[in-house]
């Protein structure tokens, strides 16, 4: 896998994982659960030179 896509792959699950924490309650273990994979998320794409400027609807 290249560099690019890895990092298409990452926004794209990034965006999705976004999605899915706007339709979670913030007081479940499923929430936790998928903020955990939102930061990981966050630091792999920052890392690799993407500005989450724009892609970040979550901002925590």
């Amino acid at each position: 896998m290249t560099e690019k896509e890895m990092i298409k792959i990452s926004i794209e699950e990034f965006s999705r994982i976004q999605d899915w924490m706007l339709l979670a309650d913030k007081d479940t273990e499923l929430y936790k659960s998928i903020r955990k994979r939102y930061i990981d998320l966050k630091v792999i794409l920052t890392t690799s030179g993407v500005s989450l400027t724009e892609l970040d609807r979550i901002k925590e």
